[in-house]
């Protein structure tokens, strides 16, 4: 992307809290990310932990809903650093970054996957908040499916009350979510390699996918600036409360 491409955006991404790139990944990137993809779910996921594989229900793998710690696998560990996505997180940031380890994400057709309300800083107890998650759609995504929902403007207004949402893969949600939140809410419409990055504070969720047969599968990948510090007594507590969920849903290491 050229520089003024890039300012435009952070502009943007800055005063909303959000922003989209349409065909972030060239068609030749795209192909070869969903190819690894395809071979990570087919040869590493089976050998995997629940905690590194969250399933919908276990015993229907196409109910696949959650991958974490991809770095385990060389092609993902080395993802971190790819230049196009480094460039864009740095210029959103506004300053230099470090690629965190990738994330996939699924809402299989008929299943109850919501995502509640949260804001990712809330999990990453990063100071100062200069944090950014890029999500890459990998299929078409819409109302229908369960898109991403946005509250412009409310990574400016600090970190809201959390607690337990019972829900597998976002142990905490806002709970004090409310109409008016709801009313100020963005459906964020994607297609297929299109990217959409949003403020570690920024407030979002998702219903659940409603279509009969399609998939919502996304790739995501969070970058924090080199400046960030992690407030250790805020994340302890964000860790005892996940792995209090993790005993709870039975999920073994």
């Amino acid at each position: 992307m050229s520089a003024i491409e890039l300012e435009s955006l952070a502009a943007c991404y800055h005063e909303q809290g959000y922003v989209i790139v349409r065909g972030f990944l060239p068609p030749g990137e795209l192909r070869e990310l969903q190819q690894e993809l395809d071979r990570y779910v087919r040869e590493v996921v089976p050998g995997l932990s629940d905690r590194d594989a969250f399933y919908v229900d276990r015993a229907r793998p196409e109910t696949l809903k959650q991958m974490q710690h991809m770095g385990q696998a060389p092609f993902f560990e080395a993802y971190r650093t790819r230049p196009r996505w480094i460039e864009l997180a740095s210029a959103l940031v506004g300053e230099e970054v470090v690629g965190g380890e990738p994330e996939w994400f699924n809402k299989p057709p008929g299943t109850d996957s919501p995502t509640p309300p949260h804001q990712d800083n809330y999990y990453f107890c990063l100071r100062p908040a200069n944090v950014v998650t890029l999500w890459l759609a990998l299929d078409s995504v819409d109302e229908e499916n369960g898109c991403l929902r946005y509250v412009p403007g409310s990574h400016r207004e600090g970190i809201r009350p959390h607690d337990a949402s019972h829900v597998l893969g976002f142990s905490q949600g806002i709970d004090d979510y409310a109409a008016a939140d709801q009313a100020r809410e963005v459906a964020i419409r994607l297609q297929v390699g299109d990217l959409v990055a949003h403020h570690g504070e920024m407030i979002h969720r998702a219903e659940p996918n409603r279509s009969a047969d399609r998939h919502r599968r996304a790739f995501a990948m969070v970058c924090k600036g080199r400046s960030c510090r992690r407030d250790e007594q805020a994340f302890a507590r964000y860790m005892d409360a996940l792995q209090a969920q993790h005993r709870r849903l039975g999920l073994q290491a």
